[in-house]
């Protein structure tokens, strides 16, 4: 027969209150979250849990992923929500992989030296308008494009140009 661990528990006031040992987890039930303690800090540091809306007390940020050019670029959505491009060529950005509902994010479009590069896009990006942007073509010029996946086949994007 299988064993039952059991954790501490207790609710937000008594965790407050309450400093467990380094590496001690004990449950929040007033929050329905695991808590891990430190030996020092009272109350402990809570896990997010991913069914639950939380509130951050502390900036949240992503990592900005750097795609390669090439003649196709093919964003994987599961690496991060915002990634960079230097363009050395003209190129197509094609319909990301592991696209799902609700992931949004931004892709910097940063023109190489050169300049003159141009984008073309898949099928499941949907610009304002209907029109992919025509992107700033000065050599080191960056252009921005924000998206919201609406859909396993459909990205809405919006294009800000002509940043320096």
């Amino acid at each position: 027969m299988a064993q039952q661990v059991q954790f501490r528990r207790g609710t937000t006031a008594e965790h407050s209150s309450f400093t467990g040992a380094v590496g001690e987890v004990t449950v929040d039930t007033d929050k329905d979250v695991v808590v891990v303690h430190d030996g020092s800090t009272a109350g402990g540091y809570p896990v997010a849990s991913t069914a639950k809306s939380q509130s951050f007390t502390a900036a949240q940020r992503g990592e900005i992923t750097t795609l390669t050019s090439g003649a196709t670029v093919t964003p994987n959505f599961a690496d991060s929500n915002n990634y960079t491009l230097t363009l050395g060529q003209n190129l197509t950005i094609a319909n990301p992989s592991n696209r799902v509902a609700g992931q949004s994010g931004s892709i910097f479009l940063v023109q190489d030296g050169t300049g003159n590069r141009t984008a073309s896009w898949g099928s499941y990006w949907d610009f304002a308008g209907g029109t992919p942007p025509t992107l700033t073509t000065t050599g080191g010029a960056v252009d921005r494009i924000d998206y919201v996946v609406r859909s396993s086949t459909s990205i809405h994007a919006v294009a800000t140009l002509n940043y320096s």
